[in-house]
């Protein structure tokens, strides 16, 4: 068994500086967990306390059914994946896998038949007599994840370990890892501020944001019901259009429903959800009206910028790629997209629509 459960985990530097405010999770055996959220957040010092690479302040990290917060990193049965590789310079690719394994005193027959059916399962075993220097990024963190392997630890932990590979080896690593996970069974924790790499990845997503948990969930539930606009915005690319309504607007677009109370909100949109069409959308729908802004073409899709008029006033322009007040991106089929500047409605059904209180920090279920 090699559960990991995080219970009330605190981390308070000298000073005062709290960069966990307590967090609660647990990550069944065999799942791949993904910490995601932007820099800062506390993710990565989050799987260094689950490491023992940083102390505890307060609360308990259960790995396997045992408390670890007292235990050497070395003692967890852990193995960790690094951003940077950290790989010997000097030493061969069998034997940078095989050095940890010496180091704990295992025979060299056991060491030699575990370096080879790792090399074998990573496709790295014509490279074992390389050195660093002469391995491509991609190679170099297959031996990285290598030397994890060959310790068969009950809980593999990776810090952004794709983060310095260029993007299309990043896509089939990121497809690499998740094969070998599915493959080996064993329990993973992945940092990454990448929203893409956690979907595709997770099992069990964590979203965080300024050391706390924001939302726990398997990927799709997280987009589809962001608990948050932190989240609805974060995940998702692009990410959730978020317009801010007064009372009087939401009465008038959820008449009738109780839940939709006469407080001010945000309404979330996914940029896929909305359509472009000629007429008003259907009783209890999303209908507005855009202005063009600018057009992103990207191959099998297409992303329109427009700015939204409201009461009448002319829509007022904003720079592509960045969504204030009045800004709305429409997610549209293929390479059929209106001219800029060009006048459009765009539609959404009601089931399609998000509501969040007005400070955002909750969804509010229509």
């Amino acid at each position: 068994m090699s559960n990991v459960t995080l219970r009330n985990v605190r981390k308070t530097y000298p000073g005062g500086v709290e960069a966990i405010k307590g967090i609660d999770f647990a990550v069944d055996d065999g799942q791949f967990c993904v910490l995601v959220g932007p820099s800062g957040c506390g993710k990565s010092t989050l799987l260094r306390m689950v490491a023992g690479l940083e102390t505890i302040t307060k609360g308990e990290i259960d790995i396997g059914g045992r408390v670890v917060n007292d235990i050497e990193p070395a003692d967890r049965d852990i193995a960790m994946v690094f951003q940077n590789y950290a790989l010997y310079p000097h030493m061969s690719v069998y034997n940078n896998m095989a050095y940890g394994l010496r180091n704990r005193g295992m025979p060299k027959p056991e060491i030699d038949t575990r370096v080879r059916e790792a090399a074998r399962i990573l496709e790295i075993g014509a490279l074992l007599e390389r050195k660093p220097r002469q391995l491509s990024g991609g190679q170099r963190q297959r031996v990285a994840m290598g030397r994890a392997i060959v310790r068969q630890p009950k809980v593999f932990l990776f810090d952004e370990p794709l983060s310095n590979l260029d993007a299309k080896l990043r896509i089939a690593m990121r497809v690499e890892i998740r094969k070998l996970q599915r493959r080996l069974n064993t329990t993973s924790i992945y940092v990454t501020h990448d929203q893409l790499e956690a979907m595709t990845l997770a099992d069990i997503l964590v979203v965080m944001n300024g050391g706390m948990v924001e939302q726990i969930g398997n990927p799709l539930e997280v987009y589809r019901k962001p608990a948050s606009t932190f989240v609805a915005s974060f995940i998702g690319a692009p990410p959730m259009n978020l317009i801010t309504l007064d009372a009087d607007e939401i009465r008038a677009q959820f008449s009738g429903d109780a839940r939709a109370n006469t407080e001010a909100g945000i309404l979330g949109i996914r940029p896929e959800d909305l359509l472009i069409s000629t007429e008003a959308a259907a009783s209890g729908g999303l209908s507005l009206d855009l202005v063009v802004d600018a057009i992103e073409r990207v191959g099998a899709e297409t992303f329109v910028y427009g700015a939204r008029a409201r009461h009448g006033e002319p829509a007022i322009s904003a720079r592509p790629g960045e969504l204030p007040p009045g800004e709305v991106i429409v997610r549209v089929p293929g390479q059929n997209a209106p001219a800029v500047g060009e006048r459009i409605m765009v539609t959404a059904p009601r089931e399609r629509l998000h509501l969040f209180s007005a400070d955002g920090r909750r969804r509010i279920d229509l």
